[in-house]
C-alpha cells in the first residue's frame, strides 16, 4: 500500500523524535501508529469468455474460499460434457473386439493342429494366425479409444467446471463491476467481475524510527489495539522487517500479520502497536484516538499512552 504508506512518513518521524526521548528505565512497551490492512486483494475474472449467468454475492458480503461466487452460462457444456461421459462408458467396440480375438484364437488353434497333421497346408495355419493378430490389434484400437473417450470426459468437465467460479480466499467483497447479462471476456484485464479483499489474514503496517532499527526479530509478538469503534486488543507477529531504510523520514517498515478467521475485524482503519521489545516511557507519536476510552481525543505527547 505504498500509499498509505508515504502518508506514515510523518507519523514516523515524529516517533523517531519521540524515542529518543524515552525513558531508559520505564520499562513500558513503545508504541506506533499502524494501519490495519487486507493482506491481499484479489480480481476476480473468467477463465475463458462467457454470458454470465448469474453472480452470487454482492458489496460488502463476506466470502469463504471455495464459496461460489459466479454461475456463466455453460448449456453447451454440459451437453458436451454428458456426451463425452457417455462415449467414456460405452462398451461396444471393445465386447466386439474380444469376441473376434476368442474367435479367431480357437481358429488358429484348430489350424495349427490340423497343419501338424499334416491336413491343411502351413500357409492356412499362418493366415489364421494373422486373423488372430488383427482381432487382437482392433481390441486394442478399441480398448485405447475408450481410454481416450474418458480423458476427452475429464478435459470437458474441467472445462465446465470453470464456468462456475469460487472464491480463492477467505474475505469480503470490494467492488462488483459486471452484472449477469454482461460478457465476462477474460481478455479485458481492466474490467474483472468482481474484486476481493483478503481479511482472513490482515497485515498490520508500521512505520518505525531508526533508533529502533535490529531491536526486532521476526516471529516476535506485538500487540495491537484497532482504533474506535472498532477497539479490542490483538495480537500480532513480525513477519517482515525491511532492510532498505528511508533516510529522508528516518523510517522503516514492518509487517505484522494478524489471523482474523472469523473475519470480524475490518481492513483499512488506523490502529497502535505496542512492541514489548522497545521499552520506554512513551510510545510513538500521539494518537488521534485513545484506545482506553474507544473514542477520539486531541493528541497529548506528554501523557504515558499507556496510562
Amino acid at each position: 500500500m505504498p500509499n498509505r504508506t508515504s502518508r506514515m512518513r510523518v507519523s514516523g518521524f515524529g516517533s523517531a523524535v519521540l524515542l529518543a526521548l524515552l525513558s531508559a528505565g520505564s520499562g513500558l512497551a513503545a508504541e506506533f501508529d499502524c494501519i490495519i490492512e487486507p493482506s491481499k486483494t484479489v480480481d476476480v475474472r473468467a477463465a475463458s469468455e462467457g454470458l454470465i449467468e448469474k453472480i452470487w454475492v454482492d458489496r460488502g458480503d463476506l466470502v469463504k474460499k471455495g464459496q461460489v461466487l459466479v454461475s456463466l452460462d455453460s448449456g453447451v457444456e454440459h451437453a458436451a460434457t454428458e456426451a463425452a461421459r457417455y462415449r467414456s462408458t460405452m462398451q461396444g467396440k471393445i465386447r466386439t473386439g474380444e469376441s473376434r480375438v476368442e474367435f479367431a484364437t480357437t481358429k488358429y488353434k484348430r489350424r495349427e493342429k490340423l497343419a501338424g497333421q499334416s491336413f491343411i497346408s502351413l500357409h492356412d495355419r499362418d493366415e489364421a494366425l494373422t486373423e488372430k493378430r488383427l482381432a487382437e490389434t482392433e481390441l486394442l484400437e478399441a480398448r485405447d479409444d475408450r481410454r481416450l473417450a474418458e480423458l476427452e470426459y475429464r478435459r470437458l468437465s474441467e472445462q465446465l467446471r470453470l464456468r462456475t467460479i469460487e472464491s480463492p480466499v477467505d474475505g469480503v467483497v470490494v467492488d462488483r463491476l459486471l452484472s449477469a447479462g454482461e460478457l465476462a471476456d477474460n481478455r479485458d484485464l481492466r474490467k474483472p467481475i468482481l474484486r476481493l479483499a483478503d481479511i482472513g489474514t490482515l497485515y498490520v503496517e508500521v512505520l518505525m524510527p531508526l533508533d529502533a532499527f535490529g531491536k526486532l526479530k521476526a516471529g516476535e509478538k506485538v500487540e495491537v489495539f484497532p482504533e474506535a469503534p472498532i477497539g479490542g486488543r490483538y495480537t500480532a507477529t513480525v513477519r517482515v522487517i525491511d532492510r532498505v531504510l528511508d533516510a529522508a523520514s528516518g523510517t522503516f517498515g514492518v509487517r505484522l500479520e494478524l489471523a482474523n478467521a472469523d473475519l470480524k475485524l475490518p481492513a483499512g482503519i488506523k490502529c497502535r502497536a505496542s512492541f514489548p521489545a522497545i521499552s520506554g516511557g512513551a510510545g510513538g507519536p500521539s494518537s488521534s484516538f485513545s484506545r482506553q476510552e474507544g473514542k477520539s481525543a486531541a493528541p497529548t505527547p506528554s501523557r504515558n499512552p499507556m496510562q
